[in-house]
């Protein structure tokens, strides 16, 4: 454990809302530094001063930015945990460079595997847990993977062991033939110029977000879903502790048996949220931090007993 304290890192600074939601009164928000641009980030962590148990670093998936897990941030926060969420590059108004091969999962994995370093010397610890949602966790499996030294547990949230050929064959064609559009547009004809009166909150900032991210990012991280190496048997390889976890009612992307079967060869805890479908971390954010709190706080005690 460690004590709470004011960041003071020359690559984290303050940052701006985005999208119009109402941002958690605990949750700061910030933009963080990279070698190859800005990653915008919310940080939210135990009052100053008091004992933190670890650090956390939170992955969005596919379509996805760091505003998805603002339900279940400052949860985590009075559970004693200091968590860190950001947007991928391409992702909302995290940095956007131009060109498909910007954004392979190797790149992506790299981003992490560099801001859990910064998270890391920022407030003095030696790993962090990282958690990736749906493609998130792809990118978090390929991070740990690479370098399972930053990190003190794995966790994959309403993810897979792989991606599968086709799945968003629709939504690369749609992009590819509607080049000056976007997906949350084209996936929402009805609503696409409706004044913003006529969208709720919700609508309002999914169409903000959608407009913003980058359209080759999309492009390839459709790519990156279409590839089937099963990387189960890696993540195993590196010793780290592993929970895999989904909504009772997620049939969106991955199977729940693919998630099971993963879980099964890798070791890993196996849970499921009731009352939760694809994004647990804000289709029921209490059960979900719970589960969380445990996991994490087990793997910190059966590290001390090492």
């Amino acid at each position: 454990m460690f004590t709470a304290h004011t960041i003071q890192d020359p690559r984290i600074r303050p940052g701006q809302a985005f999208g119009g939601l109402p941002v958690p009164p605990s949750v700061e928000i910030l933009d963080v530094t990279m070698s190859a641009g800005e990653l915008t980030a919310l940080h939210a962590s135990p009052v100053v001063g008091e004992q933190v148990k670890g650090s956390v670093l939170c992955i969005p998936g596919f379509t996805g930015s760091k505003e998805d897990f603002y339900p279940i941030l400052p949860l985590l926060a009075e559970l004693g945990w200091d968590v860190w969420v950001y947007s991928q590059r391409g992702q909302a108004d995290s940095f956007a460079p131009e060109g498909q091969r910007s954004y392979t999962r190797e790149q992506d994995a790299s981003d992490a595997c560099a801001l859990a370093k910064i998270i890391s010397s920022a407030v003095g610890v030696v790993r962090v847990h990282l958690l990736g949602h749906s493609f998130g966790g792809l990118v978090a499996q390929a991070a740990a993977i690479a370098h399972a030294e930053r990190f003190e547990s794995l966790t994959l949230m309403s993810s897979g062991p792989h991606g599968w050929a086709g799945r968003h064959d629709l939504d690369r064609k749609m992009l590819l033939d509607n080049p000056e559009s976007d997906l949350w547009t084209l996936n929402n004809p009805s609503k696409a110029d409706a004044p913003d009166s006529e969208l709720d909150e919700l609508q309002r900032f999914l169409r903000t977000r959608s407009k913003r991210t980058s359209r080759d990012q999309l492009l390839q991280t459709i790519d990156e879903l279409a590839k089937v190496h099963d990387t189960s048997f890696e993540v195993k390889a590196t010793g780290l502790p592993v929970l895999v976890f989904h909504g009772e009612n997620d049939n969106w992307a991955w199977p729940q048996e693919w998630q099971r079967r993963m879980a099964r060869i890798i070791g890993a805890r196996y849970e499921i949220i009731p009352d939760a479908a694809h994004g647990p971390q804000s289709e029921n954010p209490g059960l979900t931090a719970t589960l969380l709190d445990d996991f994490w706080s087990q793997t910190f005690l059966e590290r001390t007993r090492r």
